[in-house]
This record gives C-alpha cells, structure tokens and sequence, in this order.
C-alpha cells in the first residue's frame, strides 16, 4: 500500500505542476494563489485513494474523492470557506489537460489490450465522440441564443 501512496502522490504532484501551469498561462492566474487549492484537491483525491484501499466495498475511488470534496466543501465543515476561496483560484479547464494527457498514456500503454477489442470498438468510440461534439454544439447552440450573444 505504500508503493501505491507514492506513485498516487507522484503522479498527482505532476498533474498539480501541469494545471497550475495551464492555470497560469491560459486563465492569468498567478501559481503562488493557485498553490493552496491545488494542494487541497490533491489531499481530498490522495485521501480518496487511501479509502478506496481501506473501505472493504466495491466502490470506485471517484466516488470517494467526490463525497470528501463535498464534504470539505459544505458550509458547516470547518475551514470549509477556505478551502473554496483556495480551489476557486483553480480553473476546472486547466485540471482537464494533464488528466486527458495521463488518460491517453495509460490507454498508450495498453495498446494490444484495446487492439484484442476489435474494430467495431473503433466505430463506437469514434460515434460516441461524434455524437458528444454533436450534443455539446447543439447545447451551446441553445445556450448562446437563448442569451442573445448570438
């Protein structure tokens, strides 16, 4: 278990460096104010992970990570408006990148086990992704005119 703590921490660190360096070149926002809610959010997913090892249930450890977040997050949690007030300085969007990057090396990785899937798996994801562009199009679509930006 303590392997996995560190390659966990590891690979939560560099996603941490990598979003708060797209948090700063793509939303402005200085890395030392990003700093705090970035180490909170890596503290809620490290603290996920270790419950998803200890808790005896087959539940999937982002179900974890999402109960603490809203957990520290509530108004009557204590330091619950710091811990906001750090996170609020980390864009959503700038997390999204070095996951997405991470996610893609780890399907890399295992190249032959999704090869063995076939090439009917090939037309499925490639309509689920159509149709995901698609759907977000149409909801933005709907969004911007019923604002009047376009």
């Amino acid at each position: 278990m303590l392997r996995n703590i560190q390659e966990w921490i590891l690979i939560l660190v560099i996603v941490g460096v990598l979003s708060i360096v797209g948090n700063y070149v793509g939303y402005d926002i200085m890395p030392l104010a990003a700093v705090p809610g970035m180490a909170m959010l890596i503290v809620i997913c490290l603290a996920g992970f270790i419950l998803k090892e200890i808790i005896p249930l087959n539940i999937p450890s982002i179900a974890y990570i999402s109960i603490l977040g809203v957990i520290v997050s509530m108004p009557w949690f204590p330091g619950a408006d710091l811990v906001v007030k750090w996170t609020t300085e980390v864009n959503l969007l700038a997390l999204t990148t070095p996951i997405l990057a991470y996610a893609g090396i780890a399907i890399g990785r295992s190249w032959s086990d999704f090869a063995k899937l076939g090439w009917r798996t090939l037309i499925v994801a490639s309509l689920v992704m159509i149709g995901t562009f698609l759907g977000s199009a149409v909801v933005a679509e709907i969004i911007l005119r019923f604002q009047g930006i376009i």
